[in-house]
């Protein structure tokens, strides 16, 4: 069984390692598709957010306040307040509403 962890790690390895290479070597030249550029830009970002928006939602006791947090969220930040100033509204507002839902 601990020879297996071995393998395991090698394969993972090897797997990062083709991700990374094998772009690099079908690519010899620059990407010159506005399409693709802005398309390949984006994918960090979109894949940050299908990663982090389903914990925000399972982070609480209600899944309403995890909701209702992350559309604060969203509009503070749209506004232009600081990350502390959007951290702090989302806490406060699950705080809020799962008070709210204690009393119901």
């Amino acid at each position: 069984m601990r020879a297996n962890i071995y393998i395991y790690i090698f394969v993972m390895a090897f797997a990062t390692w083709c991700m990374r290479v094998i772009p690099s070597l079908i690519m010899k030249k620059p990407i010159e598709n506005k399409f693709a550029k802005s398309f390949l830009h984006y994918v960090p970002y979109v894949t940050l957010a299908v990663m982090t928006f389903p914990a925000i939602v399972q982070a609480t006791d209600q899944p309403l306040a995890g909701l209702v947090a992350f559309i604060a969220g969203i509009l503070a930040a749209w506004c232009g307040v600081s990350l502390i100033g959007v951290a702090s509204i989302c806490c406060i507002s699950v705080l809020i509403i799962e008070y709210i839902m204690t009393l119901l």
